[in-house]
């Protein structure tokens, strides 16, 4: 029976509840927040799990040792003095990560990284006479290095390739939303499949596969080529099929619609390949379709969760009326519907007109951004029906 031990998610701020709470359904235990990361225990089984499973993760890292250092010569020094050959093989490649807020180390990450990776090459050296690799690109073992003043932890990556590379997108608009960002943002509305579900400005469908994702209850990262684990010596790969096909056996169809609008024909295209690269293809329908244009035609509550253009994909003399086109189309045309988007621009929802009932601080990218909800109630209103049901947009 494998031993726990303890690892830490990464994930993306804001995000850090909504990944504790993923854990805890999951059966971690010891659950604890921080910044942009969140602690846990578990196995080895758990691990593999967790990679599988979490949507609001971007790695699972493995602690390996803990030790306090003045300096990067002493972190050396400590590095130096640790058992590499039972991390790395020297046939092996590796690359390091480092992370470094310290007023006594070099403020530099990549230098701390290259001391690092001279503390391993010089280990090797002088007691096998040889060495691994250093690949940064696809490296069999990457290593984290984080510094927090003269606190030194090092930890394996269990991942690899960030986990937010779910295998499903191979075609973007510009400026896709991040897939960590996606899901967590459809995780903080609520949804969970139990009302219809739209992404009207859909781009190459990230959205869309995510919240489908989430209504299935498939695993996350079930379409991942491979994990960073499965290089391991321990890899147990009886045990990864048994959690693989135990997730697998959970998943459901979705009992509501979930739909996409994109007035451009590029981007109906991009979403519906990388919605079939995602085998969500019977559980999403997506139409060319201006949402300006549009109206509710279903009776029902509906979600409507969408990643509005930036400026820098906007003529900046058109932000006002297009936010004020945004609340006009939701008030009218949108009843008895939750309507969520992120947005970095603060100025322009005071023309959305209507009055937000939650606003959650979110960063997307680097830009500082807010989550805003409206709740359309329910109406009479009976508007011309477009025929979503139709083959068109299959």
């Amino acid at each position: 029976m494998d031993s726990n031990y303890k690892m830490i998610a990464t994930t993306l701020f804001g995000l850090e509840e909504v990944l504790a709470e993923e854990l805890r359904k999951l059966g971690a235990m010891d659950v604890q927040t921080g910044v942009r990361s969140v602690s846990f225990v578990g196995d080895k089984g758990f691990m593999y799990k967790a990679n599988l499973s979490l949507r609001t993760a971007i790695r699972i890292l493995k602690p390996l040792r803990s030790f306090s250092a003045r300096d990067e010569h002493e972190m050396y020094d400590k590095l130096k003095k640790m058992y590499w050959e039972n991390i790395i093989a020297k046939d092996q490649t590796f690359a390091i990560n480092a992370v470094v807020n310290s007023r006594n180390f070099t403020t530099n990450s990549h230098y701390i990284s290259l001391k690092a990776k001279d503390a391993i090459v010089d280990y090797f050296r002088e007691k096998y006479d040889d060495r691994p690799d250093v690949d940064i690109k696809h490296p069999d073992v990457r290593l984290h290095i984080h510094v927090e003043n003269q606190a030194c932890s090092v930890a394996i990556d269990s991942s690899g390739d960030s986990l937010h590379k779910r295998g499903y997108r191979d075609k973007t608009n510009l400026a896709p939303i991040n897939e960590v960002l996606a899901a967590g943002l459809v995780l903080l509305s609520g949804y969970k499949g139990h009302t219809h579900f739209i992404d009207p400005m859909c781009g190459s469908g990230t959205i869309l596969i995510e919240a489908a994702m989430i209504a299935a209850n498939i695993p996350a990262n079930i379409n991942r080529p491979e994990f960073g684990f499965e290089k391991w010596e321990d890899y147990d790969v009886e045990l990864f099929d048994t959690i693989h096909d135990s997730l697998m056996n959970k998943v459901v169809n979705p009992t509501h619609k979930i739909m996409g609008f994109d007035k451009a024909p590029s981007a109906v295209e991009k979403a519906k390949d990388n919605i079939e690269n995602a085998n969500l293809s019977d559980f999403i329908k997506v139409f060319q379709i201006n949402f300006f244009e549009s109206e509710k035609e279903w009776e029902g509550p509906t979600t409507i969760l969408f990643n509005p253009p930036y400026g820098e994909r906007l003529e900046l003399d058109n932000i006002e009326l297009f936010y004020k086109q945004i609340g006009d189309t939701l008030k009218h045309n949108y009843p008895d519907t939750m309507a969520w988007f992120i947005t970095s621009d603060m100025e322009a929802l005071k023309y959305v007109g209507l009055r937000t009932s939650r606003k959650i601080a979110m960063k997307n990218g680097d830009l500082d951004c807010k989550f805003v909800k409206y709740e359309m109630y329910p109406g009479s209103k009976k508007g011309k029906y477009l025929n979503l049901n139709s083959n068109e947009g299959s």
